[in-house]
């Protein structure tokens, strides 16, 4: 009614100009909180509340903190995490996406393999920075994340195209003798020679690349695709683990012990399907954009 009496009234819909509430903050006070926000980019609304006390003497909350932020461009999103790498890490892993930036059919034949540790408790990422769209990439918007020994239970696995390996559970250390015993003896060397042309893909962890080891794939005329070092990112099967980490965690049922948790993997096997085809058809759009960056 109120629409339709303003309508016929004065034949419009639209607010008045300068109607509803005023803002709490002036554009100059607007500025100060976005240079507090970026100086402090993990800062959470009611931090910045308390430090905009301090700075001003004025109480402001941290719903009207969110707001202001949010309409100057600054969203609380989670933050992009990252291994450290030092200058030569970063050289060597750009050198090895432009070698491989054109390939195409190739990584059909590419079997990716790695290790992977799903915890019992699961941490959701609540930590958020505050940054404006584009700024993903920039240092003081990532948290580094450091792989830390929590129970749980250690899983090895393999994926090709439209093809993946039987889930292993690893209990214990993993060194070059058990890796061979555990891993590529029973299954990445009978999954390899099921696919005719197949390029096999590993990390540098040590028990991948001891002098066994290297003796072992070179017996059984293992080709293998070379790896720049600290790049787990850059392999498919790392979003692999993330979506089975991420759908474990979203069971409701709580997970009391290593063996339970291990039996749950049996549960998912449709979906450890569905996520390894996904992430392998994408892989060469993931190596040009290390490329290109």
């Amino acid at each position: 009614m109120r629409v339709w009496k303003q309508w016929t009234d004065e034949c419009r819909t639209t607010r008045k100009s300068g109607s509803g509430p005023r803002n709490v903050t002036s554009a100059r006070d607007d500025r100060h909180l976005v240079r507090m926000a970026r100086t402090d980019r993990t800062a959470s609304s009611r931090q910045l509340a308390a430090l905009w006390s301090i700075a001003t003497g004025v109480s402001l909350c941290a719903s009207s903190i969110r707001r202001r932020l949010l309409q100057c461009g600054l969203r609380a999103r989670t933050p992009l995490y990252r291994i450290p790498l030092t200058h030569d890490h970063r050289r060597l892993r750009l050198q090895w996406a432009n070698q491989h930036r054109d390939w195409r059919a190739d990584w059909q034949h590419v079997v990716f393999s790695d290790e992977s540790r799903f915890n019992l408790w699961y941490h959701d990422g609540r930590i958020r920075v505050r940054r404006y769209a584009g700024e993903r990439h920039l240092p003081e918007c990532i948290i580094e994340r450091h792989s830390g020994r929590t129970p749980g239970v250690m899983v090895w696995g393999a994926i090709a195209y439209h093809r993946r390996s039987q889930l292993l559970r690893i209990v214990g250390n993993l060194n070059s003798n058990r890796y061979i015993r555990e891993v590529l003896q029973p299954e990445a060397v009978p999954f390899l020679q099921s696919l005719p042309g197949a390029v096999f893909q590993q990390d540098n962890a040590r028990p991948h690349t001891a002098r066994i080891v290297k003796s072992f794939f070179a017996a059984q005329q293992v080709q293998l695709l070379p790896w720049p070092a600290c790049s787990p990112d850059m392999s498919p099967i790392e979003h692999v683990w993330d979506v089975i980490g991420r759908r474990l965690a979203r069971d409701p049922r709580p997970v009391a012990s290593a063996d339970e948790l291990w039996e749950n993997f049996a549960l998912r096997k449709e979906e450890q399907d569905d996520a390894s085809n996904n992430e392998v058809k994408s892989s060469h759009v993931n190596f040009h954009d290390v490329a290109s960056e």
